[in-house]
């Protein structure tokens, strides 16, 4: 399954000006690695004074690894069929 998707990668190579190496870079690791998702999480209103801390969060490992369990319990949710509420 890995091999054809690096093979298919490896196909499509064509000279593109408009990708970038960030683009190209996430393709070949979803191909051969776990699949991963990045998040754009904006700062909340009304926590400007908490600027410095907010952008702390996202070399946090604590704060990482609450978000891996939640994206878990999210997942193990929608395993069982079962829908969170907001």
């Amino acid at each position: 399954m890995k091999l054809a998707k690096i093979k298919k990668w490896f196909r499509s190579r064509k000279p593109k000006h408009e990708r970038t190496y960030e683009e190209e870079k996430r393709e070949f690791e979803m191909a051969i690695g776990k699949p991963f998702i990045n998040v754009r999480i904006e700062m909340p209103e009304g926590f400007k004074e908490l600027r410095t801390q907010f952008l702390d969060l996202e070399k946090d490992e604590r704060f990482l690894e609450e978000v891996k369990n939640l994206v878990k319990k999210r997942l193990t949710y929608e395993r069982r069929g079962m829908k969170l509420t907001s």
